[in-house]
């Protein structure tokens, strides 16, 4: 069994409070999990207005598989336009 969890990092530009970071924030991890079924949660600095910072967790046999399935996430989340990715970390766990 292998774990795969991912942590990305996000700049959010022109955010006067916590309410507008939420509401972005809410569509990437909603989205995300809308899409791909997977585990997805703002995981740190839930009170800095300006970056955001989410988990992802998956389960399965492959770490293959799972590491292209935390891409594609990862991808998808970019891709959305909603604010700048600045970084990305993805482990696996073999357990």
């Amino acid at each position: 069994m292998t774990v795969g969890v991912a942590m990305v990092c996000f700049r959010l530009y022109e955010i006067h409070s916590l309410k507008d970071k939420r509401k972005i924030v809410k569509g990437l991890v909603e989205k995300s999990r809308n899409r791909f079924n997977v585990s997805v949660s703002e995981v740190a600095d839930q009170d800095v207005h300006h970056k955001a910072s989410i988990g992802i967790a998956v389960i399965g046999n492959d770490g293959r598989v799972l590491n292209s399935l935390l891409d594609r996430i990862i991808d998808f989340m970019d891709s959305l336009g909603l604010a700048e990715l600045v970084s990305r970390e993805i482990e696996l766990i073999n357990i």
